[in-house]
C-alpha cells in the first residue's frame, strides 16, 4: 500500500492541531502588541507590565507537566477541548480587566488553560504521522502557532485605534470557544477509531512504529533503537539529553518571547515608528518564524531520510540554525539602517524557527510512549525562561536606558542555545514505559 492509495484524514487530524496552536497564539501574542496601550490607559509602570507579560508564562511552565498527564490519561479530543474553552474565558478577562491585579489573574488563568496544548498534540502527531513525516508534521504545527501569532500582531494594532484594547481581546475570545465544540464532536485520538481513515492509511502510519531502526554514528556506535520503549518517567528525566534538551529550549523561549513581548516596544524606542507600524513590523519577523517553522520540518525530515541518523537531523540542524539566527541577531546591533537591520532581525528569527520542529520531533524520539510528559517537561523549562524574559529586559532598560544591549542578550542566548544542541542525541537516549 502506498500514500497515494491511502485515505488522507491524518492531514485532517493535523488541520485541527494547527487551528488550536493558531487561535492559542492569536489570544497570547495580541498582549505584546497592545502593552503600551494597556500601560498608558490603567496606569502601569514598565515594571508591572513585564509582569503583566510574563505572569502568563510562570503557569504556563508549572502546568506543563500536569496537563500533560492528564491529556494523556483522558485524551487530546476531550482534554484540548476544555483547554480552548478554558483560554477563551481568560482573554475575555484581559478585555473586562480594571486594573493590574485582575490582568495578572487572567494571564496566569490562560497560561494554565493553554499548558497542555502541545503536549497533547506533540502526542497526537506521535499517533497520527508516519515516522517519516514527524518533523513536517511538527513544523506545520509550529507554522499554526505563528499564523496566530502573525494575525494578532497585524490585526491587534490594525484594530486598536479605532476599536481600543477591550473589544479587540472580547473579540478574540470567540473562536477558540466554536474550536473547542467542534474539536470535541469530530476529533479522534487515534486513527484506528477515525471515521474514514482506510487500511493503506493505517499501515502508512505505522510504518516504522514497531521496526527497529538501525543507525550507525561516530560517537554512539551501532545501536538498536526502538520507536517504542519502556522506563520510568523519574529515570527518563535524569537522562542528560533531557537536560540539554531544556537548554536549548530556554535559549529558544527568552529569544522568541522578546519578539512576542518587548519587540514592538523596542522597535517604537529605537526606531522611532508608531504602535500600528510597529505591530505590522512585529508581523514581518514572526513571518520569518512562520516561514522557517515550515522549512524547519521538511529540512529536519530530508535530513533524516537521507543519514537515517536522528543526531545529525535534530541536534546537529539545531546547533547550526541557532548559531546562524545569533550571529545575524549580532550583526544587526551594528546596522544604522531600519529596513536592513529589521530584515537581519527577521531572518535570525527565521533561522531560530527552524530548530522548533528538531525539539518537537526529539521529544516523541526520546519520549516514546512518554511523549506529553518529556514535552511538557521540556517546554515547562523553556516558558519558565519566558516568564522572566519580559521582566528581565524591563529591568535592563530601567538600569541603563538603553534598548539597544538587548540584541546583544539575545544574540548570546540563541548561541548558547546552538551549543545545547550539541549534546542532543536521541538515538542514544530513548524513554520507555
Amino acid at each position: 500500500m502506498t500514500e497515494k492509495t491511502s485515505s488522507a484524514i491524518r492531514y485532517r487530524a493535523l488541520t485541527w492541531l494547527m487551528l488550536a496552536a493558531a487561535l492559542a497564539y492569536l489570544c497570547r501574542n495580541a498582549v505584546g502588541v497592545a502593552e503600551s496601550t494597556i500601560r498608558v490607559d490603567l496606569g502601569l509602570t514598565l515594571e508591572q507590565s513585564g509582569w503583566f507579560m510574563g505572569a502568563f508564562f510562570w503557569s504556563y511552565a508549572l502546568f506543563q507537566v500536569p496537563t500533560g498527564a492528564l491529556s494523556q490519561r483522558y485524551g487530546t479530543r476531550w482534554t484540548l477541548s476544555l483547554f480552548a474553552i478554558a483560554w477563551s474565558i481568560a482573554t475575555l478577562g484581559i478585555g473586562i480587566a480594571n486594573g493590574f491585579w485582575m490582568l495578572v489573574v487572567a494571564q496566569l488563568l490562560m497560561g494554565i488553560a493553554q499548558a497542555g496544548i502541545f503536549p497533547a498534540a506533540c502526542n497526537s502527531i506521535g499517533h497520527w504521522m508516519p515516522l517519516s513525516r514527524r518533523s513536517t508534521a511538527c513544523g506545520m504545527l509550529g507554522a499554526g502557532m505563528q499564523i496566530g501569532a502573525i494575525v494578532a500582531s497585524g490585526v491587534t494594532g490594525y484594530l486598536l485605534a479605532p476599536l481600543g484594547w477591550r473589544p479587540v481581546f472580547i473579540a478574540f475570545a470567540l473562536p477558540g470557544i466554536v474550536w473547542g465544540v467542534a474539536f470535541a464532536i469530530r476529533f479522534r485520538n487515534r486513527p484506528e477509531h477515525a471515521p474514514g481513515v482506510n487500511a493503506s492509511e493505517l499501515k502508512l502510519i505505522s510504518a516504522g512504529r514497531e521496526q527497529t531502526v538501525r543507525v550507525n554514528d561516530a560517537s554512539a556506535g551501532h545501536v538498536d533503537v526502538p520507536n517504542e520503549n519502556k522506563g520510568s518517567l523519574w529515570a527518563l528525566f535524569r537522562q542528560p539529553v533531557i537536560w540539554f534538551l531544556c537548554g536549548q529550549q530556554i535559549c529558544r523561549s527568552a529569544g522568541y518571547m522578546f519578539f512576542a513581548s518587548w519587540f514592538p516596544t523596542f522597535l517604537q524606542k529605537t526606531r522611532g515608528v508608531s504602535i500600528e507600524q510597529s505591530g505590522y513590523l512585529q508581523a514581518l519577523v514572526l513571518g520569518g518564524t512562520l516561514a522557517g517553522s515550515v522549512c524547519g520540518g521538511f529540512l529536519v525530515d530530508w535530513v533524516w531520510q537521507r543519514t537515517h541518523s536522528l543526531r545529525a537531523s535534530r541536534g546537529g540542524v539545531g546547533a547550526i540554525v541557532l548559531g546562524t539566527c545569533g550571529c545575524l541577531i549580532l550583526t544587526s546591533w551594528f546596522v544604522r539602517s531600519d529596513t536592513l537591520a529589521i530584515g537581519l532581525i527577521a531572518m535570525g528569527a527565521f533561522f531560530a524557527s527552524l530548530a522548533g520542529p528538531c525539539a518537537f520531533a526529539a521529544t516523541i524520539d526520546i519520549g516514546g510512549k512518554r511523549v506529553p510528559q518529556v514535552f511538557g517537561f521540556m517546554n515547562m523549562s523553556g516558558n519558565f525562561s519566558a516568564a522572566l524574559c519580559p521582566v528581565v529586559v524591563g529591568m535592563i532598560f530601567t538600569w541603563t536606558e538603553n534598548w539597544n544591549l538587548v540584541l546583544l542578550l539575545f544574540a548570546a542566548i540563541y548561541i548558547a542555545g546552538a551549543v545545547c544542541w550539541l549534546f542532543v542525541n536521541p538515538q542514544a537516549n530513548h524513554a520507555t514505559d
